[in-house]
């Protein structure tokens, strides 16, 4: 599990405008802040590279820039926010409530010219649906996941349909972005869990029509051994429907196991089939997603396993200030403990489903947001669920989240 981006593309993003497929989520436009007049003194639609917002927040619509000469125009946002949550059947090490900052980071853009790049730098953490906040919180996520610049690439782009990029590039695979504020939802979900989240590697891109094409090889859930390849295809009819395919899986045997690197998940092959229908106030994506964990003496996994999962994410306009996310999920997982198969969720067979919702407030720069979750397991293996038994975790099979965050986008 991510224990430890992506929607589907926005049309920016099909097109071959924005990130590609991040890759997942929505490219920033910063367009005019009102009808120019005369036309030759409009002021050029920005597309940033990242971060993906798949929406309700944004940020502001002209980003700050700087001419830095030879090396062209910069432009750079800041993700600022702090996050207050309170939950029943809390695990060991875990805390019932807490306070603590989700986002203190500065994301710097180049968008023109044939050499592109970007970077995200400062402190977050990943509050997962279903999983300890402790491992996950600001103090642990520099550490657990991925430093503290945890996407940073450089992009070639030597024509309009075409690039290439390389570096710790946010993954094709799922339908969620790894930071909070990218989201409809405060939490990520089981689904997201299970996906890699970003990966070192190299990127190529190609837009063909209504079509993009998308072929990566990288390093899997961050196992640093370049054995993963992953690919993806999105077909954009119009500008308010997007069907995506993705796949990835890695080629040889991974050792490799830490927190942003479950060895089981890290050695086997995952499907999704998206489709996002974006037209206001709504914004509606359904997903399917499929893990198969082969047999793998190696890496103690005596039986193969496979996770069926799917989720539908939902947001819905109610004004120009106000929003409503929600998302419902399920995962179902075979094998059993007692044949070696490997544990895909709360103990090999378990299974398990999520509700979420969350209402957003967005003026100018602030925003405000509060969340209510619950997940609900069922074939839990022994200490495998939710609260605690001395100290192992315990056999509870749901638990409750109440969750506020608030911050600035600037």
């Amino acid at each position: 599990m991510k224990n430890r981006l992506t929607s589907c593309a926005a049309i920016a993003c099909a097109m071959g405008f924005g990130s590609s497929l991040e890759n997942s989520g929505f490219a920033q436009t910063a367009m005019p802040a009102a009808a120019p007049e005369p036309a030759s003194a409009a002021a050029a639609a920005i597309t940033l590279n990242a971060p993906g917002m798949n929406g309700p927040l944004s940020f502001p619509t002209n980003p700050s820039s700087v001419d830095v000469g030879p090396l062209g125009k910069w432009y750079a946002d800041a993700a600022v926010s702090g996050i207050g949550y309170a939950e029943s059947n809390a695990g060991p090490g875990d805390r019932s409530a807490t306070f603590d900052l989700s986002n203190g980071q500065v994301f710097i853009n180049k968008v023109d010219g044939v050499f592109q790049f970007y970077a995200q730098a400062g402190a977050y953490s990943l509050p997962v649906i279903g999983a300890p906040y402790a491992p996950n919180d600001t103090s642990h996520a520099l550490n657990n996941y991925f430093g503290a610049v945890p996407q940073a690439y450089l992009k070639l782009v030597p024509s309009s349909n075409f690039s290439i990029l390389a570096g710790k590039l946010p993954t094709l695979i799922g339908a969620e972005a790894t930071f909070s504020f990218e989201n409809f939802d405060i939490e990520r979900g089981l689904l997201w869990n299970e996906e890699p989240a970003v990966s070192r590697g190299v990127q190529v891109t190609y837009v063909s029509g209504t079509l993009t094409f998308n072929v990566s090889l990288n390093d899997g859930f961050y196992s640093n051994h370049y054995n993963w390849v992953s690919g993806s295809i999105a077909w954009a009819p119009n500008a308010i429907n997007i069907l995506t395919f993705v796949g990835g899986g890695n080629f040889s045997h991974t050792n490799t196991t830490q927190f942003a690197t479950p060895q089981a998940q890290d050695n086997s092959s995952i499907y999704n089939l998206i489709y996002t229908y974006s037209s206001a106030p709504w914004t509606i994506t359904p997903y399917l997603q499929f893990q198969e964990v082969p047999k793998d003496l190696r890496a103690g996994i005596l039986k193969s396993a496979e996770a069926y999962s799917g989720a539908l994410l939902v947001s819905y306009a109610i004004n120009a200030n106000w929003s409503i996310g929600a998302r419902a999920e399920f995962i179902d997982t075979n094998g059993s403990s007692r044949n070696g198969a490997p544990n895909l969720l709360y103990g090999p067979g378990s299974k398990a489903w999520t509700l979420t919702l969350t209402p957003t407030y967005q003026y100018n720069r602030f925003f405000a947001r509060a969340e209510a979750s619950l997940v609900a397991a069922s074939n839990i293996a022994p200490n495998a669920g939710f609260g605690s038994a001395g100290s192992l975790p315990g056999n509870e099979k749901t638990q409750f989240r109440g969750l506020l965050e608030t911050g600035i986008l600037f």
